[in-house]
């Protein structure tokens, strides 16, 4: 049994994709960041950094529990417990771990800054423009790829697992995807598998509503729904 600790967004759908690709037995942990939840020592005994996800796998080494935080390290941990996403060639593994850390260093927190920027009640021109240029730019890098492979690692990965839940919130931060068909076409291909779709979907409208929320606050005149990433 997996037991994730989860709150729904980006960084949280992709451990809730992989666990559905894979078939292992989870439950999930609600840590209700609003509540300030991810501070409370129970979590921080897990994940120092008072971040979710994490996860207790309790079957862990040795058939001992273990915990793992960070959503990345999360996903390089079921790939080895699984075999599966993760591949064991040493050349296509690297290619999986440099699109891997290339979404958990540079995709998820440039557009993270882009989307909090964005929805700030008084801008900042110059960190709007700033992290609105970033976010086209690794827009351009993906598409790039992805014109030359299927999928970031040739085969899908953990690595598309990763990137997908980002690239979901392109209407909210202003981005076309007719501007970067390939990487349409892949958004289109990863979003059809079911696994994808049932991980994809936890928590989605509590989402919603928050980012409805958000951008009410920034913007009083806004629509009261808005397009869930």
């Amino acid at each position: 049994m997996i037991e994730l600790h989860f709150w729904p967004t980006p960084n949280a759908w992709k451990i809730t994709i992989m666990l559905e690709e894979t078939g292992l037995d989870y439950r999930l942990s609600q840590v209700n960041l609003s509540q300030g939840e991810q501070f409370t020592p129970a979590f921080l005994a897990i994940s120092p950094n008072a971040r979710m996800p994490a996860i207790v796998d309790h079957d862990g080494p040795g058939g001992e529990p273990w915990s793992v935080f960070e959503s990345g390290a999360i996903l390089q941990y079921l790939g080895e417990k699984t075999g599966r996403f993760y591949p064991a060639d040493r050349r296509q593994r690297s290619l999986v771990e440099q699109w891997l850390f290339w979404q958990c260093a540079g995709l998820g927190p440039m557009l993270g800054q882009a989307a909090h920027f964005g929805y700030m009640k008084e801008p900042i021109p110059y960190a709007v423009e700033r992290y609105g240029k970033e976010a086209r730019r690794l827009y351009g890098v993906m598409d790039r790829r992805l014109a030359e492979a299927p999928y970031l690692a040739g085969e899908y990965s953990i690595a598309d697992m990763a990137c997908w839940p980002w690239i979901r919130g392109y209407k909210s931060l202003g981005i076309d995807l007719a501007e970067f068909p390939a990487v349409r076409r892949w958004f289109k291909d990863v979003g059809a598998r079911e696994a994808v779709a049932r991980g994809a979907n936890i928590g989605k409208e509590d989402f919603a509503r928050r980012q409805s929320a958000m951008k009410a606050a920034a913007d009083p005149a806004a629509p009261a729904e808005g397009d869930a990433p």
